[in-house]
């Protein structure tokens, strides 16, 4: 049996998908038991937790043969990355309690980079569980292809502004559901110690890219122009934010190349899904 956090979002639901179709029952951890129903009609087991409850999460953790980790996504962490240091804390706790056979965690590109950005987190994640007493992997994915998602309304109109740039500056990018068949094939299989796969698309793709694969996708013209940089932190305090800085350095980091796989283009996995196909489903399933 396999635990799976995060099973009502994309990467989650479809590494479950991928374990029940290879024939193999999968625990679904949710913080609702109103969102475990499609997957109890399914046969799954479920548990409920939070990430950041030790003894939850060890009850959902006992007997799995594999535990496939993600953090909730913070955007906008305070100083310190205090969140997700409980977070982390209290996976320590759950696996040192149920040892779980093995356990996969879905990092970042980057997560080695020690200069700041919101990709820290993924960094302190992985020390953190480099210290646990049981097989780990970390599944260092590139840029969300499906983050292209916020745009589709900017691209029916014609034009994308963009905080990727230079604008055919290419970056290692990857489909949800590649990430998905990576995390279920490691999670079936055997090895002993740390390992790190660091996963990207086919090919680098740059904001031209984006747009090109969406007039291609819409059947007209879409054009991308550069959100200045100096306006960044006015916008997303606008939006919300109260610690715009990770955010913004992420984006320098993909920009000047600082952020990038351990083993560079050359030593990462490469998968088979194209941001072309990516963006035209973005494109049929939106209204």
């Amino acid at each position: 049996m396999y635990a799976v956090i995060g099973i009502t979002g994309q990467v989650g639901g479809q590494v479950a998908n991928e374990l029940l179709a290879a024939g193999q029952r999968v625990r679904a951890i949710v913080r609702d038991q109103a969102k475990a129903a499609r997957w109890i009609e399914r046969g799954c087991d479920t548990a409920i937790a939070t990430a950041n409850d030790a003894d939850a999460l060890a009850a959902a953790f006992e007997g799995a043969s594999g535990v496939f980790l993600m953090i909730p996504p913070d955007y906008d962490p305070a100083p310190g990355f205090p969140a997700v240091r409980e977070i982390i804390a209290a996976v320590q706790q759950a696996v040192k309690m149920a040892r779980p056979g093995k356990l996969v965690y879905l990092s970042t590109v980057g997560a080695q980079v020690d200069t700041f950005s919101l990709l820290n987190n993924g960094r302190l994640v992985e020390a953190a569980l480099r210290e646990l007493p049981l097989p780990t992997a970390f599944v260092r994915a590139g840029w969300f292809m499906e983050n292209a998602a916020w745009d589709v309304s900017a691209a029916r109109a014609g034009l994308i502004p963009s905080y990727l740039q230079p604008l055919d500056h290419a970056i290692p990018m990857v489909a949800t559901a590649d990430i998905a068949r990576t995390v279920a094939s490691t999670l079936l299989d055997t090895w002993q110690g740390t390992r790190v796969i660091e996963l990207e698309g086919p090919q680098r793709y740059s904001a031209l890219d984006i747009a090109n694969a969406f007039a291609t996708a819409l059947g007209h013209p879409v054009r991308t122009e550069p959100v200045p940089r100096e306006s960044w932190e006015d916008l997303f305090r606008t939006q919300g934010m109260q610690h715009p800085e990770g955010r913004m350095r992420m984006l320098d980091g993909f920009n000047e190349g600082w952020i990038d796989f351990e083993q560079g283009q050359a030593g990462s996995q490469k998968a088979s899904t194209t941001l072309e196909h990516v963006l035209r489903d973005l494109v049929e399933r939106s209204p």
